[in-house]
């Protein structure tokens, strides 16, 4: 039976909430669009630092457009609790080795958990180096995003690295809905695919085999 992410989340929120602490959160995020909702919502409760760790991204182009636009969302937003950004390697090789021999694979499938994993890793293990008190990420925000499977990936990395994973399904509670209006609030730059070739030979077909 799949869990009901969103109520544990409000159950760690409510915790928090009752509590003189404000803790720290590294926030993988994927894109400013995706974020918005989710930066919004936990800057309530967190002292945020958010990662930009996506070595799937292609082209380069694209991964510094994505990245510029990240940083431009924090200097806009108001929030409580004001928030970080870094900056994570965009090591491009990390990514093809990890998914090879899945290039065919359909959208939403092995390799799309294999590039979840791959991210929140990197979180779990800079979290835990960094001395955060929690990590999550914001993929969960999508509809096209598996949150039975972020969520099952994040808590076996919460007892490798003994560090408290956040879970979450930021769809829920119209997140995903609220992401669209904010970005358009804030003029986000909303790209059309997920962020890999092969999610972009997916959505144009005719660019296979480039």
């Amino acid at each position: 039976m799949n869990q009901n992410y969103q109520h544990l989340l409000d159950a760690a929120i409510n915790q928090i909430a009752a509590s003189e602490h404000v803790p720290t959160l590294l926030l993988h995020s994927c894109c400013a669009p995706c974020s918005s909702y989710v930066l919004s919502y936990l800057s309530q409760y967190f002292k945020i630092t958010v990662l930009y760790y996506n070595p799937n991204i292609y082209p380069p182009q694209e991964y510094n457009r994505r990245e510029a636009e990240q940083k431009a969302l924090i200097s806009a937003l108001d929030v409580k609790h004001s928030i970080k950004f870094l900056s994570g390697t965009y090591d491009t090789d990390t990514f093809y080795n990890e998914v090879k021999g899945l290039e065919q694979e359909r959208e939403g499938g092995m390799r799309c958990y294999k590039c979840y994993a791959l991210r929140l890793q990197e979180t779990a293990r800079a979290a835990k180096d960094m001395g955060f008190d929690y990590f999550t990420t914001t993929l969960s925000v999508s509809p096209h995003k598996n949150a039975q499977w972020i969520n099952e990936i994040g808590d076996q990395l919460a007892k490798q690295y003994d560090v408290s994973f956040l879970y979450s399904d930021f769809k829920k509670k119209n997140g995903y809905k609220t992401s669209i209006e904010l970005s358009k609030k804030y003029n986000l730059y909303r790209q059309d695919y997920c962020g890999c070739i092969f999610s972009q030979n997916a959505r144009d077909p005719k660019n296979a085999g480039d």
